[in-house]
């Protein structure tokens, strides 16, 4: 068992990662390009892809979670399908290891919840993946509201669009898009503005792929969100967008407006005169968009289980990200405004 987080000192860290699928063979190449590192071993339940990475990379594999577990590792990083990530925090968590794990942690409160109680009982750390968090534009975002120069906070506008939907298996089991994909925009609105989201009305359609239909799921979806500060937010979400792949957040102060995800790679373009269209590729997933905050989220944990200190984004935060989600779903369905506390009266803490 490895010793506990901050008690490294300057030693190198052997670390495990669970799943070498596309993010998780991301996350391998990432570790072996950070200082600090001292191993990297994968665990993968597709060998062929398994063996494909090592032969790659040149690291060593394990045949089960269990078999990497006993490899002697400082700390793990989860990587795998969403039905997997509690199963493997917790085990992570019951030898006494630090892990990172992929959102969302669950797609139901019961589950996230027996979770916490579990790795509280551990006493280990557990970041999630919510990369936004380690973007450069939303930490900027999040330093000129907290720092007072957006002025009093008004609205804020946030869009998440997918250049083309996942395959129908995936959507079958994600838990819908506001579960899936835009528990993102849920996550970044409580990093950016430090507030509560405390009131959701939902909506959406299926306007270009008639199977998400099939799995009670929709192709696009809107939603108003009012913060517990009085700012309102509007948020639209696309699984089609022909340009790319187009993420913003927008806030509008009582003294600065300022946007995230606007640059010569953004995936919309303007019909005004004279306005030069971008002259480069847009944005073609989110590895392409986010590809510096994924890095940065591993070296802050990284430097967490070096170092100590708290973790970059609890199981808290993930709890409350899911609870504004499922609030979501109910206002779609019910056609109302739903209140995350009728889901969930427990508070939270904003990170």
């Amino acid at each position: 068992m490895a010793p506990d987080a901050g008690k490294h000192g300057s030693s190198a860290l052997r670390i495990g990662v669970i799943g070498a699928g596309r993010i998780g063979a991301f996350h391998v190449r990432t570790l072996l390009s950070l200082s600090g590192i001292a191993s990297v071993t994968v665990c993968e339940a597709d060998a062929a892809r398994a063996a494909g990475l090592a032969a790659e990379l040149g690291v060593p594999t394990a045949a089960t979670p269990e078999d990497l577990i006993e490899r002697g590792l400082d700390a793990v990083v989860i990587a795998t399908p969403t039905p997997a990530h509690a199963p493997m925090i917790r085990l992570v968590a019951e030898a006494g290891l630090p892990a990172f794990c992929e959102k969302p942690v669950a797609l139901d409160l019961a589950t996230i919840d027996a979770l916490i109680d579990d790795v509280e009982r551990a006493g280990t750390l557990v970041q999630i993946g919510f990369q936004r968090r380690f973007d450069a534009g939303y930490v900027a975002a999040h330093a000129a509201i907290a720092g007072g120069s957006l002025g009093r906070l008004l609205v804020a506008r946030l869009a998440t669009h997918d250049p083309a939907p996942p395959a129908e298996a995936y959507i079958a089991a994600s838990g819908g898009i506001f579960r899936d994909l835009h528990i993102h925009d849920f996550d970044a609105l409580r990093f950016v503005t430090g507030e509560e989201i405390v009131e959701v009305y939902a909506d959406g359609a299926v306007r270009e792929t008639p199977w998400f239909a099939d799995h009670d799921d929709v192709d696009v979806a809107v939603a108003v969100l009012r913060l517990s500060g009085g700012a309102l937010a509007i948020l639209s979400g696309t699984r089609h967008d022909a340009l790319g792949y187009d993420v913003r957040l927008e806030a509008f102060g009582t003294r600065d407006s300022v946007a995230v995800g606007v640059d010569a790679r953004s995936p919309i373009r303007s019909l005004e005169p004279g306005v030069a269209q971008p002259g480069i590729p847009a944005y073609g997933d989110f590895m392409q968009r986010f590809q510096p905050a994924y890095e940065a989220e591993l070296a802050a944990f990284v430097a967490t289980v070096i170092d100590g200190g708290p973790s970059a984004c609890t199981l808290h935060e993930a709890r409350a990200a899911l609870v504004v989600a499922l609030a979501a779903d109910r206002s779609k369905e019910e056609r109302r405004p739903v209140a995350p506390g009728e889901i969930a009266p427990t508070p939270v803490t904003t990170g």
